[in-house]
């Protein structure tokens, strides 16, 4: 531990990170997820560069909403080939910058926004892969103002949407349909929700395959939460039942 007068000669505000749970909590996720998941870390959590960089060292991708974050991750020495820009009102500049990195894909929130992505990749000569943002309408049981998969949120596509969307995605040229993705919300306490979660996909993946379209990609959204009852006891999720 650091005496109290090392931090006194500091300027503020100053943050201190413990890099040494962030290790221990990279470790642990990575041997629990087998090596049919691509880990993507969300920047918007927290971008400084020393935590950019230990989430590159480990081998993780980036899941960033907007064009500051992917800058962020890029710099950081993330691979391009890792990063992945959601978000529910990309601009020009972000998209654009975005098919110039070369990033894995665009997770779309609306159908309008793939006409948007097609034009400007047209622009670029660049072909963007997609996935579908799918509201799932999954109560993620945590604090109301940050769950994001119920019918009511403003986030994604609707299911009744969803083929539509899919059908529109594969009409563009210069758009490539890979996957579908979720993200029901954030500090998830409990397991049940992410079990409806995958019950849904993979009823959904089932309808979208039904039409020929191939489903390559699945990315699963949504933060494990931290203890506040017990933070020391449980500073590392249970990663095991979450990928189980």
């Amino acid at each position: 531990m650091f005496p109290i007068s090392h931090f006194q000669s500091l300027p503020t505000p100053f943050y201190f990170y413990d890099l040494a749970l962030l290790r221990s909590t990279l470790s642990a996720m990575k041997q629990s997820a087998d090596s049919a998941w691509q880990l993507h870390y969300a920047v918007k959590a927290n971008p400084v560069k020393e935590i950019l960089t230990q989430i590159k060292q480990a081998g993780l991708g980036a899941d960033c909403v907007s064009g500051g974050e992917v800058r962020a991750a890029l710099e950081a020495g993330i691979d391009p080939g890792k990063i992945v820009l959601a978000g529910v009102a990309k601009s020009d500049w972000e998209i654009r910058l975005a098919l110039d990195a070369g990033i894995f894909c665009f997770n779309v929130e609306s159908i309008e926004e793939l006409e948007i992505i097609n034009n400007l990749a047209m622009e670029h000569g660049k072909t963007a892969r997609i996935c579908l943002r799918i509201n799932p309408d999954i109560d993620a049981h945590t604090n109301k103002y940050i769950t994001t998969g119920l019918k009511e949120n403003k986030f994604g596509i609707q299911m009744s949407d969803m083929l539509r969307a899919v059908d529109t995605c594969r009409r563009y040229s210069n758009l490539e349909f890979i996957g579908l993705h979720f993200h029901i919300g954030s500090q998830i306490t409990i397991m049940e929700p992410f079990r409806e979660l995958c019950l849904r996909i993979n009823s959904l993946v089932a309808k979208v395959e039904a039409t020929g379209a191939n489903v390559r990609h699945i990315n699963v959204g949504g933060g494990l939460g931290v203890s506040y009852t017990d933070p020391d006891g449980e500073a590392i999720p249970d990663f095991d039942s979450y990928f189980s």
